[in-house]
């Protein structure tokens, strides 16, 4: 994979304080004096949790472990959010879905995504119960489906799950295409390299700016091959500090020693604004 650069100012510590600064005085991010996308990667520890902000909606593509709902909720209040346009839950892995059913609950959800597929954990039947409170239906989460629509200037691509059934669930996770303008974020769930062989053989334009590296850089996801192919300028990894599964991998890590990476488990929340043409 060829190395590249890509414009992040020297000044990306300053802009990461000052967004942090507007977050501890409640300013919203989202609003009519701001233009472009921001991409939040959400520090809830050993999970997900990524909001996408841009034409004042709001997107949610999972919710990180139960332990971390007071960070994750400290985190989205600040914000101020009420108010969720669509939620998408890759697949139902605890540390994915683990807040979701206290988010459908109190906040005003719109549309929620999932793939077809069921689990027979407290944190899977929380999330239909409140779903069901709610009179909310889950909108199946299937290649090519055009039904996110994210307003002026972007273009929302879901690639997977492909197959009805899989073995590993982690294989249902949904792999996500945001474009904004000229710039793209791909999102990959849990994804392994199962799942990564069946989106290439679609024969997809994977190619994105930032890569969300897979099951937070489990050496069973983000082959050379998924790699190659996304030919991404930035990685991000959401991971535990110190978790006990050693994610990040070194394998993953060697393989993208050639890009900037930032990780929750060292970095915190992460925040990546687009407008159109750049990224800082």
């Amino acid at each position: 994979m060829k190395k590249k650069i890509i414009y992040i100012t020297l000044n990306f510590l300053l802009i990461l304080i000052l967004f942090q600064c507007s977050i501890e005085t409640n300013k919203n991010i989202v609003s009519d004096n701001i233009k472009g996308m921001i991409v939040h990667f959400i520090d809830v520890g050993q999970g997900d949790s990524i909001l996408i902000q841009v034409n004042s909606k709001n997107l949610l593509i999972d919710s990180g472990p139960s332990t971390s709902k007071d960070k994750l909720l400290k985190y989205i209040n600040s914000l101020k959010i009420s108010k969720f346009d669509y939620i998408i839950a890759t697949h139902p892995h605890e540390d994915h879905i683990g807040n979701m059913s206290y988010i459908i609950d109190n906040f005003e959800v719109l549309n929620f995504y999932a793939p077809k597929i069921s689990s027979n954990t407290k944190a899977f039947e929380t999330m239909i119960e409140s779903l069901v409170m709610k009179d909310l239906k889950i909108k199946v989460l299937k290649p090519n489906i055009k039904s996110i629509d994210l307003g002026e200037n972007t273009k929302v691509d879901v690639f997977s799950p492909i197959s009805n059934e899989y073995e590993n669930i982690n294989n249902f996770s949904s792999i996500i295409k945001i474009s904004y303008g000229n710039n793209s974020f791909l999102f990959t769930g849990d994804s392994e390299e199962l799942s990564e062989k069946e989106v290439l053989s679609k024969g997809y334009d994977l190619k994105s700016d930032v890569l969300k590296i897979g099951h937070h850089g489990s050496s069973s996801s983000t082959s050379k091959r998924f790699l190659d192919a996304v030919d991404p300028y930035i990685a991000v990894i959401s991971a535990g500090k110190d978790n006990s599964y050693g994610h990040p991998s070194q394998e993953v890590l060697s393989r993208l020693k050639d890009l900037p990476i930032y990780r929750t488990d060292l970095d915190g929340n992460i925040l990546i604004k687009s407008d159109g043409y750049s990224l800082k």
